[in-house]
């Protein structure tokens, strides 16, 4: 034992006695054992504490506390290490240095990982209440994620040494060759910045774009997504978007519908002059609904047409189905009751006897075809 002792502290490691390195080393893996067996204790007994006990800011310290990386307990241990070992001047300072950096960078992952917990918190509650502000903040969190980070990159380097001032400098003018590089992706992130403005559309809001039709899922810096009917993600540019014509639905909140009945020919006055009553009557029998007219419009090739408009006072759209096949039982109900008998597409075909000269009188025979009753409905935006 003896003659290892006189060799640690005769011989050199790099330069350096042995026996410095020999308690720099010990003293870090101590010490990186004891903040890992912490961390690891502290975790564990927070996910411990009961599911009703816990309150916002106890996940939210558990999240972020989780997020403490391997590589910045390494750091602190070898600071810990350096305060017990007789280290030269040059390499203690190196070290405090390697130890800030990463711990700026691990201050920077907690802020993150809090960002990120109060974003998910907010979203979720705010998204019952008011999605335009969602849709807002949601178009901003890469911008602040961003703006996080490049604070604490900054913030590290200057910590480090590092002329900050030049490497700003350099990045202002590195930024407008970029720019012109990327024209595109900047015409996407102003449309996003337009949208969040303007809110022509929020998070929630069902559209109609061109073709395609989707509820709004996310709205991002260069696309928007929307989920279709279907099932499947539809992805739009930003630019692309906001120059195609769109139909929000989102922020329809009452829905006007046209619709026509067509009776037969035969049927009589009267009967025909108390047709648009009973349509009214049918129309005011259903909730949500506000009558707006209902008249005997024209007469058609093959039936005497009545038109009629009503509101249906909610947008959604299973909703006026409802309201318009229970008018349709009423109307189909009544109009049997009162025997009037709805058009179908007929033709009369006349034949006239040569020589004759009144073909009415002389009419041989007629031929009729039916196909469909000539009644109809159509809801309209």
């Amino acid at each position: 034992m003896k003659n290892i002792l006189h060799y640690l502290e005769q011989d050199t490691v790099l330069g350096h006695n042995p026996m410095v390195w020999a308690i720099f080393l010990a003293a870090a893996g101590v010490s990186f054992v004891v903040l890992y067996f912490l961390k690891t204790v502290i975790t564990w007994r927070l996910k411990k504490i009961p599911q009703k006990r816990y309150l916002n800011w106890l996940k939210h310290t558990l999240h972020t506390f989780e997020n403490t990386k391997v590589i910045s307990l390494i750091a602190v241990s070898f600071w810990i290490g350096g305060l017990f070992a007789d280290l030269p001047a040059h390499i203690e300072q190196d070290i405090s240095q390697i130890t800030a950096f990463i711990l700026f960078l691990q201050v920077g992952f907690w802020i993150d990982t809090i960002y990120r917990d109060w974003y998910t918190y907010y979203y979720n509650r705010q998204m019952k209440t008011s999605p335009a502000t969602v849709t807002t903040l949601g178009a901003l969190r890469v911008v602040i994620s961003a703006i996080i980070w490049i604070c604490i990159f900054l913030l590290a380097l200057d910590n480090a040494g590092v002329n900050i001032r030049t490497l700003v400098t350099g990045l202002g003018i590195g930024g407008i060759a970029i720019a012109l590089a990327v024209q595109n992706t900047l015409g996407d992130l102003m449309a996003s910045l337009s949208i969040v403005l303007d809110k022509p559309f929020i998070v929630g809001d069902f559209l109609i774009v061109d073709a395609h039709m989707g509820a709004v899922e996310h709205i991002g810096l260069k696309t928007t997504r929307l989920r279709s009917i279907s099932g499947e993600e539809l992805v739009f540019s930003n630019t692309n978007l906001l120059q195609s014509r769109i139909h929000n639905y989102g922020r329809m909140y009452q829905r006007r519908v046209v619709g026509s009945i067509g009776v037969t020919y035969q049927t009589p006055p009267d009967l025909l002059e108390a047709i648009p009553p009973i349509i009214r009557a049918a129309i005011e029998s259903q909730k949500q609904t506000r009558f707006d007219r209902a008249h005997f419009k024209n007469f058609g090739g093959s039936s005497l047409d009545f038109e009629y408009v009503y509101f249906v006072t909610v947008a959604d759209y299973n909703a006026y189905m409802d309201i318009q096949q229970a008018i349709n039982l009423i109307l189909l109900r009544k109009f049997n009751e009162l025997k009037i008998d709805f058009a179908y597409p007929t033709q009369t075909l006349f034949i006239e006897k040569p020589g004759s000269k009144d073909a009415n009188d002389n009419a041989v025979g007629k031929t009729e075809s039916s196909l469909a009753p000539a009644t109809s409905s159509s809801p309209a935006a």
